[in-house]
């Protein structure tokens, strides 16, 4: 992970789970994670089984230039990746995986920007299973809210095992914290992993990528 939002957000889960496989939608508190909530979103399942946005923050609607609430989550990628990213969503859906996606965004007038995507799972029963996860640019061009993203293209996935995840030195940010007046500055997570491709894809499992 690269973007300060997407090692924010998983600390931050992953203090809330507490060893379980996911926490539950109820235990998320908007307000400890409130920097975030411009970029953050929440997936669910619709009655034909497809991932789609349950809610969005205003910062990713205007990047994507319309409410994304109720639209298809794979609908953002092109068509060549959608069925790859609808398999990882319900992953995190199904088996309560972490993905990480680092994509290219295209907008309408041309322009391209990276972008970082986390996706962490959240339990909210069988009938009704959540996703919760950010959107990081890697840069913040002049034109970025205001030339809509209209089209992705993955650049590269990463399957994250939390309870194999190690510290690494990278600065320390700070993190919300589940315990009052607790303060602390955990290091960053370094998403490890054995690597395999898919098409055009590189996927880590979580170890390191060999040179």
């Amino acid at each position: 992970m690269n973007q300060n939002g997407s090692i924010t957000l998983f600390h931050y889960w992953n203090r809330l789970r507490d060893g379980r496989p996911a926490p539950k939608r109820s235990e998320v508190e908007p307000a400890d994670i409130k920097s975030l909530l411009a970029d953050t979103f929440i997936l669910e399942r619709d009655t034909r089984g497809q991932a789609v946005f349950r809610l969005a923050g205003t910062r990713l609607c205007a990047c994507y230039g319309r409410e994304l609430k109720g639209f298809s989550f794979p609908s953002l990628w092109r068509e060549k990746d959608q069925r790859l990213v609808s398999r990882l969503i319900h992953g995190v859906f199904d088996q309560k995986s972490v993905v990480l996606i680092n994509f290219e965004g295209f907008s309408r007038n041309g322009r391209s920007n990276k972008f970082e995507l986390l996706a962490l799972p959240l339990d909210g029963g069988i009938e009704n299973p959540r996703c919760l996860g950010v959107i990081g640019a890697a840069e913040k061009p002049f034109w970025l809210g205001a030339d809509p993203i209209t089209d992705a293209l993955i650049d590269s996935i990463r399957v994250i095992d939390p309870e194999k995840e190690l510290l690494n030195n990278r600065p320390a940010i700070g993190v919300p914290s589940l315990v009052p007046d607790e303060i602390e500055a955990p290091d960053t997570i370094s998403a490890l992993g054995r690597a395999r491709r898919i098409r055009h894809l590189v996927v880590f499992d979580g170890g390191r990528e060999d040179s």
